[in-house]
């Protein structure tokens, strides 16, 4: 009798035939109280391990478990779908094990890092910028952010905080890494100022410059412009020529915070939106959104790339070994060890090229097209306003928008989201998924209808 133990790539085919069967046959799940799984599920660590079989069955348990983002049925968040080249990528990048902070430990892969950001610096018009990869648009935020301090505040990295009184300024709508960033970066929650939107969400100029106005008067010290290249709930864009116009006269840092739209780079027609951009100091883009790449993705651009090695660098002999200082990330990196988050992209940008990418944008904004059409022209449903990129903003008539969202994942329907926009709670489509079809939105439409006349009678 053969007792062969099972190899690692029978294992991983099986567990990915498993959830790959599993998708296709269940593309949603209903949404399981936290309660309820942990008290049907045993996560309990042991003395005793069990084999690679053993391990593999569970997980693939847990698979079937897990709410999938990557079906026609996920319109939850800002990512979604899965585009192939990319995950091929990073399954190698796992098996690979590399750590990216030196050519010494990652070789060709540190160079395929600078070829990306460097590509992905002139797509957007920051011709000569560095950058590096973050594990999610937070934490380039952070660092931008940091990077500001620094310039602003040269004796704040060595010294600690002063007696200044720093001040950063952010639209109303942006997102919420910016005050939890002040927040850790000891520039305190309190002194992030949110500046307030037009009617489409964007922030408005000549509210900042009289904010701008009424703190130096305080004896206040502004240092940093946060502008937003797609906010969560809205997609809006901020103005960034004129943004960038008033961080020029006033000698403050114009960060980017493009972790959603930056990607509208990537077609012609759609790049008006980020006029503007290559004006900023940083720019934090977030591949794992709009691209389709595998979560995390997240690249930080900085128009004086210099900047990271001085302000993120640390004598470390015992790593820095061998090598100039241009193939080793780690001196421009907050990152220590740190996963090889490049390849997936770099893989799919090999398969897509640019011009690939750029039908793969006109093919979301196609989307959020259809379901605007559709929505316009159902009686029962009431557009928000026109979307500002692809994402699309409604309302079922007479019907509780949360509850709607909820029903849909209880009832194993679909994933979506709902949010706040001008006092009203609305539902939120996104259509990330370049994968999705016109019937997916046909049946995410009636699904919709069919909860809001389940859950009519409930208070709204």
């Amino acid at each position: 009798m053969n007792t062969r133990p099972p190899s690692l790539i029978e294992e991983v085919n099986r567990l990915l035939s498993a959830v790959l069967t599993d998708e296709s046959e269940t593309p949603v799940l209903s949404s399981i109280p936290p309660e309820r799984a942990q008290g049907e599920w045993d996560l309990s660590l042991r003395k005793r391990g069990h084999s690679l079989a053993e391990v593999v069955d569970e997980l693939i348990a847990i698979a079937h478990s897990t709410p999938r983002a990557t079906t026609t049925h996920f319109f939850n968040q800002l990512f979604g779908g899965r585009e192939d080249a990319a995950t091929v990528g990073e399954v190698l990048a796992s098996v690979l094990n590399n750590s990216m902070y030196t050519y010494k430990a990652a070789g060709l892969h540190t160079l395929l890092e600078r070829e990306l950001l460097r590509h992905m610096a002139e797509v957007v018009g920051m011709k000569g910028a560095e950058g590096s990869f973050q594990a999610g648009g937070s934490l380039s935020n952070l660092v931008a952010m940091l990077l500001a301090r620094n310039e602003a505040f040269p004796e704040w990295r060595n010294e600690g905080p002063g007696n200044q009184k720093p001040v950063l300024y952010t639209s109303a709508e942006s997102h919420y890494s910016i005050p939890k960033s002040a927040g850790i970066l000891g520039i305190g929650r309190a002194h992030v100022h949110r500046i307030e939107v037009d009617d489409r969400g964007r922030m408005l100029p000549r509210s900042l410059e009289r904010r701008l106005r009424e703190d130096r008067e305080k004896g206040r010290h502004p240092f940093l412009i946060n502008a937003t290249a797609g906010t969560t709930v809205r997609g809006a864009f901020d103005p960034l020529e004129p943004l960038a116009e008033i961080a020029r006269q006033q000698g403050l840092w114009l960060h980017v915070d493009g972790a959603f739209g930056a990607s509208v780079a990537l077609s012609p027609q759609r790049r008006i939106l980020l006029k503007g951009v290559e004006y900023a100091d940083s720019l934090s883009w977030d591949p794992h959104k709009m691209m389709g790449v595998p979560l995390p993705c997240s690249a930080l651009l900085v128009r004086h790339g210099d900047l990271l090695q001085e302000h993120l660098n640390e004598t470390a002999d015992y790593l820095f070994q061998a090598d100039d200082d241009w193939v080793n990330p780690g001196l421009r990196n907050i990152h220590c060890g740190r996963r090889n988050d490049a390849l997936k992209l770099w893989a799919a940008w090999r398969f897509f090229g640019d011009e690939g990418w750029e039908q793969r944008v006109e093919r979301q904004y196609a989307l959020a097209g259809y379901a605007t059409k559709t929505i316009e022209t159902h009686p029962r449903f009431i557009l928000t306003e026109q979307p500002s990129c692809i994402t699309v903003c409604f309302e079922v008539e007479g019907a509780d928008s949360a509850r709607i969202c909820r029903g849909l994942s209880e009832e194993g329907l679909e994933k979506i989201g709902y949010g706040r926009v001008k006092g009203r709670t609305v539902i939120r489509l996104v259509a990330v998924n370049a994968a999705l079809q016109e019937s997916d939105l046909d049946r995410l439409f009636a699904n919709i209808l069919r909860v809001a006349d389940e859950y009519s009678g409930e208070k709204r």
